[in-house]
């Protein structure tokens, strides 16, 4: 019986009535698949892309997972054949007959750099690779009736490959780029005449072969340039500058009316109507270029929603007539074409998918898995009519699945749970954007409030900014700054106003709202600012400053007459500044002279740390830093953070319409655990999230003090005076060109590949992300982990570095107890490593193997390690009690996780999970297995036999 398909059909549809309905599977022959107009075929692998191939003249789909796995799965859903290749990411795979067999071959650019051939059974032919850039695009153009491979990626060239995997020719953008850095910044821009290949794909001009190459240098701001080649030339024979509208994620080749030159279709990317349009280039006209606004169809409020997501169009037969169809979120448009646009119609479902591809034999499209973790993959067929009802009620089965299932065992097991009487009290956790009108939060909320004193739910919200008159100002360059994204139309009174009126409606806990922003700190005056903490009462004012970093002399300004006057203000009226920022602020910039007082502790009460996290490349270590101001005394709280584009760590493949947030539910289980307090997450579906608000309410979810925690690791490493080159060119994350192929591409550094060269690639052995923390690639390490305990980045405790007038307690002092004479610390300014004199430098690439040593021998020091694909956090709740939290991390790519307990140092009496009361008992290694369930967690109660000492 082949269970792994769902089927759609003609009279029948699947229709899941709630979390908990399991739908009916029924297995079709080869022939009854085609009378399906959607069906789903369950892979239990999280799909990223897809593509279809032919094998002895039948259409099977080759699909790649998130880990890298490549798999030919048949249209009747059998898995014919896997491959795990490298383990890294696959940025594009493409099926082609290269060798003549009558069989496809299918080839992946995968993030190591190589490009990998695999027959039509899986087998590895060849493989390709020239360096460590990862291979971004890859495809397959014939001349004379001889197949070569195209590949290219972040070295900035491409690539001609034979069907034996031999390099026929190298084209540099170099020598044909028309590509320019703009905008001024004080980070590095890198130099003109360089792009990476956004896309390679064949085309046809005229019935003959053409190469298409899409060649961009920012990930954000720019459009790039489309270049035509003919096959094996060295220079392109038509250079395109793509008119304003990118940036760009997808790119098609259609051949709409039939009259053998291709037309380019450019999708794009970016966040709610941004993206709603792509970009049509005729290759006969380039430069007559039009576009298709998905802005002007009817029925288009499902557009709307607030996420980032990559508009993917095509061409398909809509009743006898070629119609635009586009995948955009969880939306399919379709537009006739010559047809008014106003004309196209939206179909929506619940769920978004990582990738579609149109079948070229047939009306099919297939899908990849829903982005919020899903593993099917679905199949549409537009010659069916009752695809529409289909998509419509289209619920992806096997993880997603999975997901509410277990989210819905641990709501149910909550209720049973009471809280133990030895349990102390968790710190306060200030929820500061929910929002109350969402589905199922209104009421969530006001159950909570009404019953206990934590969370903490704050009058959240912006509104608009203060017209003031800033010609006084000393800095022209922060006189003249605005968001352009804001209406600046309100007086001091104005503003005024609404503070007042939001403390009044705040039920006495308070408010927060954005204070300024890195476009323009000063979206408000100083002055109306302090006006408005008068309004608290004593009730609590959080002002969020979301991504205000600056690293140049100017930005001295903004800390003089903004940072330091407020801080010194909030103070003494219960205020705090959220310091939302990005990339490695907080384990580098913050490090800085300007940033002096805050480290020392001068004020503690009143900065949060907290993240930005998109486009980042390094979650870890953002975190761990975060914990590491917070253990050492620096500031009293932290915060953490989930938004929409969270998953964008490659901003020209922003698929981040995650419409089940399950990956904020375990991020935000695994920070609050950890420490964090204050909460501000994009509201995607609060009825789902409310679980995390009653797990922290009743308990269950145990908010520590860092002197609770017992999982950080005796070692830590600080951080001295920044290298200046760490600093520039490790948070430059748009630019995407500074690979050079005979240069220094920051490889020793102790934190390496976080630039905008390196998405998904993997890390150098010496990486302190690698050996700390767990992690193998620049992707998405919310979850992390730290495997021998969360080895802290620190300011200096000891040594030549150390600030002697610094207010806060050496972190000895802070933390544990249990950490007396234990602490072992090490030093890098992010570059190399150094001695505690500074006299001695070390190269991370050697010296490594010191710490990473010293890490694993303190390891049997702690009260007890976790080992597994999970991210884990041990707090003294009792004088005999551990809470022991576990979290699968998977994030997007969701997995069934066993968690390796090894009880070091402490004698246990009990060992239970306190929500389903499961116990364990240790082996004769004094080592327990716990299983993590798919997208979930679990608390694990710790009976000791003596009090922890």
């Amino acid at each position: 019986m082949n269970t792994n398909l769902i089927q759609f059909p003609i009279t029948i549809l699947i229709l899941f009535l709630s979390i908990n309905c399991a739908s009916t599977q029924v297995e079709p022959s080869n022939n009854e698949v085609h009378k399906f107009a959607v069906y789903s075929i369950e892979t239990g692998f999280t799909i990223s892309k897809v593509r279809t191939a032919q094998n002895q003249n039948k259409t099977y789909v080759v699909a790649s997972s998130y880990e890298g796995t490549i798999l030919g799965i048949s249209l009747d859903g059998k898995t014919l054949w896997k491959n795990e290749l490298s383990g890294f990411m696959n940025h594009d795979i493409w099926a082609a007959d290269i060798n003549n067999d009558g069989n496809d071959e299918i080839i992946a650019a995968n993030a190591d750099g190589t490009v990998y051939c695999l027959d039509n059974k899986g087998k590895l032919l060849w493989q390709f690779k020239q360096n460590d850039a990862p291979m971004y695009s890859v495809c397959v153009i014939n001349k004379e009736n001889e197949a070569y491979v195209v590949c290219g990626g972040y070295d900035n060239s491409f690539y001609y490959v034979s069907p034996k995997g031999e390099m026929v020719s190298e084209i540099p953008s170099k020598t044909y780029s028309i590509e320019k850095p703009f905008g001024k910044s004080h980070k590095e821009l890198p130099p003109s005449g360089l792009h990476i290949t956004n896309f390679l794909r064949p085309g046809k001009l005229n019935g003959k072969d053409i190469l298409i190459v899409h060649g961009v240098q920012n990930s954000m701001n720019g459009d790039g340039s489309i270049y035509l080649f003919n096959p094996l030339e060295k220079l392109p024979f038509e250079t395109v500058s793509v008119q304003k509208r990118g940036p760009y994620g997808d790119l098609r080749v259609v051949d709409a009316n039939s009259d053998g030159s291709s037309e380019i279709l450019l999708g794009r990317t970016g966040a709610q109507a941004k993206g709603m349009t792509f970009r049509i280039i005729d290759t006969k006209s380039p430069n007559k270029q039009s576009v298709q606004d998905l802005n002007k169809a009817k029925d288009k409020a499902s557009l709307k929603r607030g996420m980032y997501r990559v508009i993917q169009p095509e061409v398909i037969d809509n009743n006898g007539k070629p119609a635009y169809m586009s995948l955009f979120g969880s939306n399919i448009i379709i537009s006739n074409i010559g047809e008014p646009q106003a004309a196209a119609e939206v179909i929506p479902t619940r769920f978004s998918f990582n990738d579609m591809f149109k079948d070229p034999n047939s009306n099919k499209v297939i899908l990849a898995s829903a982005q919020s973790g899903g593993s099917a993959i679905h199949i549409i067929d537009f010659s069916n009519k009752e695809w529409k009802n289909g998509y419509k009620k289209l619920n992806p089965p096997g993880k997603i699945q999975e997901i509410l299932t277990n989210s819905a065992e641990i709501k149910q097991n909550l209720k049973g749970y009471k809280k133990p009487s030895y349990q102390k009290e968790s710190a306060p956790v200030y929820f500061m954007s929910e929002n109350r009108k969402k589905q199922g939060a209104a009421e969530a909320i006001e159950r909570i409030e009404a019953k206990y004193s934590n969370p903490i739910f704050l009058n959240g919200g912006n509104f608009d900014k203060e017209n003031w008159d800033r010609s006084t100002m000393t800095s022209e360059i922060y006189k003249n700054k605005r968001d352009g994204r804001m209406k600046y139309i309100l007086t001091q009174n104005d503003v005024l106003e609404i503070i007042e009126e939001k403390h009044q409606k705040s039920n006495g806990k308070g408010i927060s709202y954005w204070g300024g922003h890195g476009n323009d700190p000063f979206m408000y005056q100083v002055s109306t600012t302090m006006k408005g903490m008068d309004f608290a009462n004593g009730n609590k004012t959080v002002l969020i400053y979301p991504e205000v970093v600056d690293s140049s002399e100017e930005f001295n300004f903004v800390m003089n007459e903004m940072y330091w006057p407020l801080a010194n203000y909030a103070s003494t009226r219960n205020g705090n500044l959220y310091m939302r920022n990005k990339h490695l602020f907080w384990q580098a910039d913050v490090y800085m002279p300007m940033w002096e007082p805050l480290v020392a502790g001068k004020y503690a009460n009143v900065f949060v740390p907290a993240m930005e996290e998109t486009t980042d490349k390094s979650m870890e270590l953002s975190f761990t830093s975060r914990l590491g101001l917070w253990a050492s005394g620096s500031v009293d709280s932290w915060g953490a953070r989930c938004a929409r584009d969270n998953v964008s760590f490659d901003r020209l493949r922003q698929h981040s319409n995650q419409t089940l947030p399950n990956h904020f539910l375990r991020t935000m289980v695994y920070s609050i655990s950890s420490g964090a307090q204050y909460i501000d997450n994009f509201p995607v579906d609060q009825e789902y999230m409310s679980l995390l608000w009653d797990l922290i309410a009743e308990g269950a979810l145990y908010v520590p003090e860092r002197s609770d925690i017992l999982s950080f690791s005796p070692v830590h490493l600080s951080i001295n005076n920044p290298d200046e080159e760490y600093l520039t060119t490790s948070s430059n994350v748009k630019w995407l060109t500074f690979y050079k192929k005979d240069g220094d591409n920051l490889d020793d550094f102790a934190f390496s590949r976080l630039n905008g060269t390196w998405p998904g690639a993997p890390l150098t052995k010496w990486d302190f992300s690698r050996y700390a923390a767990g992690a193998n690639e620049r992707r998405l390490n919310f979850i992390p982990k730290y495997n021998n305990g969360m080895v802290l980045i620190t300011p200096t405790q000891n040594g030549v570095f150390v600030d002697k007038d610094a207010v806060r307690k050496p972190l000895e002092e802070n933390i544990n107890p249990w950490y007396k004479g234990k602490l072992k610390e090490y030093y890098s300014d992010g570059k190399n490593y150094m001695s505690a004199d500074g006299k001695t430098t070390y190269k991370p690439s050697d010296y490594y193997k010191v710490i990473e040593k010293d890490i694993e021998d303190s390891a049997v020091l702690l009260p007890l390690t976790v080992s597994g694909n999970v991210g884990w956090v041990v707090a003294q709740i009792s004088p005999k009690h551990l809470r022991l939290t576990i979290v699968e991390n998977g994030y997007i790519n969701p997995k069934k996780a066993t968690a390796s307990v090894k009880i070091n140092s402490i004698k246990v009496v009990k060992i239970k999970d306190i929500l389903n009361n499961e116990e364990f008992k240790p082996n004769v290694n004094s080592e327990v297995e716990i299983d993590i369930p798919l997208g979930g967690f679990r608390f694990i109660d710790i009976e000791l036999e003596n009090e922890l000492k």
